[in-house]
């Protein structure tokens, strides 16, 4: 019981940046925190459990929580979160016949939603599930390497200054890994931040972005 409470305590905390904030800071209030994460611990497990207990985990837990920087809170406050459904995507080796039939494929659908990813002996191709059957057929069978439907991309759109602005995007993967999501691809375009993820961690990624950017205008008006 011991180690479930612990293993609880640590992703609930992973979870929520204010506690790690207050605890990488040194200004937490331990009987505060536990009463607070005290009701959903015992429904996760399912039992009551100590409040003793509780404080004890919350102590041994770990934390690696670093808080934005100035400048990056005011670009993190600015995004904002868009959400695609129904991705799918296609790997296959780099080779200049796969790389012509890429360029193909983009010239075939000019205003459906795709992203290439172009690494130094694959090529990935992101894309709408709903093109997956015409894309797959393009390519031999030797050629794909990988192939995943059921996916979903959460772009985050951001302010301009984010090209210029270093550990912006460490701002938005940090709080999804936290939550032990399994980041697919990601990439950068301009702008906008881009990650595939499994269709079934949409809400727990969302939410976590959603907390940042949050917690980021919170800040900023707390500043003014």
């Amino acid at each position: 019981m011991v180690n479930s409470i612990s293993k609880t305590v640590q992703t609930l905390i992973d979870g929520d940046p204010s506690i790690q904030d207050a605890l990488q800071r040194g200004y937490a209030n331990y009987s505060k925190i536990a009463k607070i994460l005290k009701p959903e611990i015992e429904t996760a497990l399912e039992t009551n459990v100590k409040l003793e207990s509780v404080i004890t985990a919350i102590k041994r837990a770990k934390v690696d929580y670093q808080p934005l920087h100035e400048n990056i809170i005011k670009i993190v406050a600015e995004s904002v979160i868009h959400l695609r459904t129904n991705i799918a995507k296609i790997t296959v080796e780099k080779t200049l016949h796969a790389l012509e039939k890429v360029r193909n494929i983009l010239v075939q659908w000019p205003n459906e939603f795709f992203q290439i990813l172009e690494g130094s002996s694959a090529v990935t191709l992101i894309f709408d599930d709903k093109l997956f059957p015409n894309v797959k057929t393009i390519f031999e069978r030797k050629e794909i390497l990988d192939e995943k439907k059921n996916l979903a991309a959460i772009i985050v759109n951001s302010p301009r200054e984010i090209i210029k602005t270093l550990g912006c995007a460490l701002a938005f993967y940090q709080p999804v890994s936290r939550r032990r999501v399994n980041i697919e691809e990601t990439m950068s375009c301009f702008t906008d931040t881009i990650i595939v993820l499994p269709l079934e961690d949409v809400s727990e990624a969302f939410s976590a972005l959603t907390d940042v950017i949050v917690e980021a205008r919170r800040q900023m008006e707390g500043s003014n």
